[in-house]
């Protein structure tokens, strides 16, 4: 069943009808001769949004369309701050009118730059950030502006949480759309699995909710095919009891010995229960007093790690055992600082450039491989790590949502990050040859929101099926309005 707009939303569309303005004539002029006819098409959005429509020049249109990834300078046309989902209703009609290019920002937080787009309308959904728990169902909605911080705050405070990414700064529409992986995946499935139901915006300006009982086919495909289907409004998900408290922490050893110690790790993460999770992190060691002099510069072996229960330190004791570490904190935290630990790691204003690779396994070879390209790092804001797969999240029929990846057993990251643009063939070079090494290891899928911004020929690899994404694209967007993404095409007939 297909819900529309509520219908005292349709004035919006009586009044982007400009019977006097021609198919012809539409679409967006930037040149000197077109600035009168270009304001007044802007000021035809500002009538039919409540919202403020920001131009270049304005105050608060840099920040609002800066890109947290500055390998990437790019600005829009004019920026709309939507307030609320007839906002988001209207700007798309308007763009769709208008012939205008349209691309969306929640948290923002885009390694491969797709947040902003040059020239177009861009739809600023951060000030949709409300949400409303509901406890005794063990539900909550959320506002697709929201952060993961504002989303853990929320649900913590009745002790309940919903597996989201490592990183509390990134926006929870946008990385549940990719499937949404982190500490408590492998307890209870991804941030998709726990997707209720989503309302969103289509391509063609449409109102719908989607879910298991209202379009299925199209629930199937946000749950992993990121903004090509729609723009979210709002999203529903499942809720669990986590925390206050759980155990969390870090232990950081050199490198000298890494292929060792990671074989050893791969080995104690088969037996390890569904409620334990632990990256295995590299990077260069920053000059500062935490950590030994001597050490200053250095590539580390960081194994991080989670249990939902605060009490079970010792089963992170063979990890702290495997030699003699540089720092060793693991104990009980709060869930919310433990959301919030790597944030300080991707800061914004930085050059980043990622690369991904679902893995069969933590073999010899791929473990040899991962070390030998770390020793050789560069960028101060590079990481590399492993993803530990499988528990709940494996145990997901392969084909239940668009998201794939469900039988490989790790997942790699390459995230490189440096600040000087001189830097950039340098480091980037190591990055993408860090990435064509470990493919040899590799299932060929990959998780959607890693995959770099060279990488567009990967995006089918992230599904799993990507015709029946394709499929869904071309009945939702048969125009690829919505391309500002890991893009689909619409699929063929």
């Amino acid at each position: 069943m297909r819900s529309r707009a509520p219908a005292a939303e349709e004035p919006i569309a009586r009044a982007l009808r400009k019977e006097s303005v021609s198919k012809a004539s539409q679409g967006t002029v930037m040149n000197a001769n077109g600035e009168q006819e270009w304001q007044m098409h802007i000021d035809e959005l500002r009538s039919v949004v409540e919202g403020p429509v920001l131009r270049p020049g304005d105050s608060d249109f840099d920040r609002r369309g800066r890109l947290w990834n500055t390998r990437f300078d790019r600005a829009p046309d004019v920026i709309v701050k939507c307030l609320n989902p007839t906002d988001v209703t209207a700007s798309v009609r308007w763009a769709a009118f208008r012939d205008v290019p349209l691309f969306i920002k929640g948290g923002g937080h885009s390694y491969a730059g797709h947040t902003v787009g040059d020239g177009g309308l861009l739809l600023d959904l951060s000030p949709m950030s409300g949400m409303k728990v509901r406890p005794e169902e063990r539900r909550v909605s959320v506002q697709a502006g929201a952060t993961w911080a504002e989303l853990d705050s929320s649900t913590q405070h009745y002790g309940l949480a919903t597996p989201g990414p490592t990183v509390s700064s990134i926006g929870v529409a946008g990385s549940t759309l990719g499937g949404g992986t982190g500490w408590l995946s492998r307890k209870f499935g991804h941030a998709v699995d726990n997707l209720r139901s989503v309302e969103l915006v289509t391509a063609h300006g449409d109102r719908i909710t989607a879910s298991p009982e209202m379009e299925p086919d199209l629930f199937w495909g946000l749950r992993g095919a990121g903004h090509n289907l729609g723009v979210v409004t709002s999203l529903e998900f499942e809720l669990h009891e986590v925390g206050p408290q759980v155990l969390a922490g870090q232990i950081i050893y050199p490198f000298d010995e890494a292929e060792r110690m990671l074989t050893a790790f791969a080995e104690f993460m088969t037996a390890a229960p569904d409620e334990f999770q632990c990256y295995p992190f590299t990077f260069r060691v920053p000059p500062i007093d935490a950590f030994p002099a001597e050490f200053h510069g250095q590539p580390v072996l960081d194994f991080v790690v989670f249990h939902t229960d605060p009490t079970t330190a010792e089963t992170v004791a063979p990890l702290q055992s495997l030699g003699t570490p540089i720092l060793d904190a693991v104990g009980p935290m709060d869930y919310t600082a433990v959301q919030q630990s790597f944030d300080a790691n991707l800061p914004a204003g930085q050059r980043y450039y990622s690369t991904a690779h679902d893995l069969v396994g933590l073999t010899d070879a791929a473990i040899a491989d991962f070390a030998r390209f770390v020793r050789t790092s560069h960028g101060a804001f590079t990481a590399s790590y492993f993803e530990p797969h499988g528990g709940a999240a494996g145990r997901v029929a392969a084909n239940a949502t668009a998201m794939g990846g469900r039988s490989a057993a790790y997942g790699l990251h390459v995230l490189a990050g440096w600040s000087d643009a001189s830097d950039d063939a340098v480091v980037m070079d190591w990055a993408r040859s860090f990435g064509k090494a470990m493919s040899t290891h590799a299932t060929g899928g990959v998780y959607l929101a890693l995959i770099g911004d060279d990488e567009d020929s990967r995006v089918p690899t992230a599904f799993s099926d990507s015709t029946r994404v394709a499929a869904l694209k071309r009945r939702w967007d048969p125009d690829n309005r919505l391309h500002g993404n890991h893009n689909v095409p619409p699929g063929q007939p």
